[in-house]
């Protein structure tokens, strides 16, 4: 039979564990013996009643529950199909669908008819273990035996299609079931608008409440609460309000949930004044904001850098008795903390602490990139030991920045321990902290150690991004290893990687500096076959190689072109030009220079003032070219 074969398909497991059949007759596991070996023959169907009561079944656990059901099948005669029923659907709220599929078989195996809400109870468990064609199979054997399926049962199906990536099928069930004359409920089209939105349907979803109010099926909040909780995170925003309007218009009042999922979105979404507009909605119609609601609006303030409306907004909620919660403060501290705010940051965290909210991961990082962006590393360190004494594991996050902090400080060696110590907690660095490391040895001109980190990157099965080897690149030109670069850029260009206008800045400047003026040329003149358009450091750095080449005519034709065709030159071309023409004592020549340089707004630099300086000291100029200059 069709109905033992579905039970049987997904039911082993179980039977195996607990229940074991051999042909009609039920033995039970050891640990049900206990319990099986009773024989409640005597009992009467006053005893079920009463052990299957609503108070009785509220306290069931599921070992007792399969006890009872040994006890009910060894009764003779057997309790009614009713008291049955009771106990698979209470085993069904406990989740545990396969054990009822499998007490179904047994009571199949007995000779025990299913009647009209076994089937549902089975169907229903079919549906929620993703096994739709076993559901079909026993909704069919159900109509077949004269039992006509009820709006709970065709919610079940519903439900198995919606989670079945049977979509179009859901949508006709619905269909099918009002041409048979059934009337939908609102857990008919809750179900079926969360299948909508799991298939990425948002259109149809807002159809669907059309189509309820048509069929005089007034939606309730909860089904506009799913609509307009799909479309925020869609980011149909506009759509959202839309119903918002019709359940106005519907006079259906929304509560506070619906307002401040709507208020989210257009929050995450940069609408800050249509989020305040309702935000001022809501308090005029008496909807009362929650905590939820400012801490959406005071995160989405300091997005913005708006720290005093954020303030106002906190002082509000104070006085309206709405007490700020751990997202609430969590947003103001990494707001602050990123405006170079600390003291501010500071005083909310005190203040978190007064209210007994214990500070979670987000906070505690945030303050210690505060503390590392003051290079108040001590400070960083100390919240860090706090975290974990307070039983708050750092991630790769917070390690990461207390690493950057320590290498920006030229202290790698103290990033190194702290690298250590992540992977002796078990956490493996990620990309930014091996590029972070290698910068850091870089910018202690450590090339060696740089080097062996970036090996170790690679060994340890990190992927090293543009970020990582336009670090490794800059340094080692820095550093004068000029041939080590050239092998880890033509390994790049050979690669998956897409090199950025960065990299071969890096490289045109490092073959400059290392006398290699006609490579960087090269190069150069090589971006625009390779996709890249040149920028301003790109032409700087191809003048700056130039004039310290001597070849002047073609430092010229490039200022020419950057006029011509862009980019249009900046105050460092302008700058490394003059500072050539006075190296070679062309004195008319700097002059136009400065003049034009003037000209288009920019003013001479530190190092093209301080060669005028000890140029005027030794008398090859006069004070005019100061006075030009500022």
């Amino acid at each position: 039979m069709m109905l033992s074969f579905a039970i049987a398909y997904t039911a082993k497991r179980f039977v195996h564990r607990n229940l074991v059949v051999r042909g009609n007759a039920a033995t039970v596991s050891p640990s049900f013996s206990f319990f099986w070996r009773r024989a409640f023959s005597g009992k009467t169907s006053y005893y079920y009643r009463e052990k299957l009561s609503r108070n009785g079944l509220s306290e069931l656990k599921l070992d007792d529950a399969v006890a009872l059901f040994g006890e009910m099948v060894k009764s003779r005669p057997f309790p009614s199909i009713i008291e049955f029923s009771k106990l698979l659907s209470a085993i069904a709220k406990m989740n545990k669908f396969d054990v009822v599929i499998s007490l179904g078989e047994q009571m199949q195996n007995l000779g025990m008819p299913h009647n009209h809400y076994t089937y549902s109870i089975l169907i229903n468990c079919f549906c929620r273990r993703s096994q739709l064609p076993l559901a079909l199979a026993v909704l069919g054997k159900m109509m077949k035996l004269g039992y006509e399926p009820d709006i709970v049962t065709l919610n079940s199906l519903l439900n198995g299609f919606c989670h079945g990536n049977r979509i179009s099928d859901a949508v006709a069930l619905v269909d099918q079931m009002v041409e048979m004359g059934y009337k939908p409920d609102t857990v008919t089209f809750n179900t079926l608008i969360h299948g909508l939105f799991l298939h990425n349907k948002a259109s149809e979803a807002v159809a669907l409440i059309d189509r309820m109010v048509a069929r005089g099926c007034q939606p309730d909040l909860f089904t506009y609460g799913t609509v307009v909780n799909g479309l925020c995170k869609r980011g149909d925003i506009d759509l959202a309000l839309s119903l918002l309007k019709k359940m106005e218009k519907g006079k259906i009042e929304a509560d506070v949930v619906i307002y401040n999922t709507i208020i989210d979105g257009l929050c995450k979404y940069k609408h800050m004044d249509d989020a305040f507009d309702l935000f001022n909605k809501m308090e005029t119609k008496g909807i009362r904001p929650d905590v939820f609601t400012y801490s959406s609006l005071i995160s989405c303030l300091c997005n913005y850098g708006r720290w005093s409306d954020a303030s106002r907004l906190l002082s509000d909620m104070l006085e309206k008795n709405i007490n700020p919660d751990l997202v609430t403060f969590s947003a103001l501290i990494d707001a602050f903390v990123k405006e170079g705010k600390l003291v501010e940051a500071e005083k909310l965290y005190e203040e978190m602490i007064k209210r007994s909210i214990d500070p979670n991961i987000f906070t505690y990082s945030s303050l210690i990139n505060g503390f590392c962006m003051l290079d108040r590393l001590g400070e960083a360190k100390q919240m860090l030991e706090l975290m974990i004494r307070k039983d708050c594991l750092p991630n790769v996050v917070t390690y990461n920045t207390l690493i950057k902090g320590f290498c920006k400080a030229k202290r790698v060696d103290k990033g190194m321990e702290l690298f250590r110590e992540m992977s002796q907690r078990g956490l493996v660095g990620n990309t930014v902290t091996y590029t972070t490391l290698i910068h850091g040895f870089f910018q202690a001109r450590d090339c060696d150690n740089a080097q062996m980190v970036f090996k170790q990157m690679v060994s340890d099965g990190v992927p090293p991004n543009i970020m990582t080897y336009n670090t490794l690149l800059d340094g080692l030109c820095k550093n004068g290893k000029l041939e080590k670069a050239m092998v880890v850029f033509e390994y790049l260009q050979r690669s998956k990687m897409e090199p950025t206008i960065y990299t071969y800045n890096t490289m045109i400047e490092g073959m400059c500096k290392a006398g290699k003026v006609e490579d960087g040329w090269d190069l150069f003149c090589n971006l625009s076959l390779k996709g890249v358009k040149p920028d301003v450091v790109a032409y700087n750095t191809m003048i700056s190689g130039f004039c310290r080449k001597g070849s002047k005519e073609e430092a010229d034709s490039l200022l020419k072109k950057m006029k011509e065709d862009g980019p249009l030159p900046n105050s460092g071309t302008y700058n490394t030009l003059i500072r050539a023409r006075l190296r070679d004592g062309d004195q008319a020549a700097s002059a136009e220079l400065i003049k034009e340089m003037r000209s288009c707004g920019f003013a001479g630099d530190a190092s093209t003032i301080g060669l005028v300086t000890n140029m005027l000291h030794d008398g090859r100029l006069d004070k005019s070219f100061l006075d030009m200059l500022s």
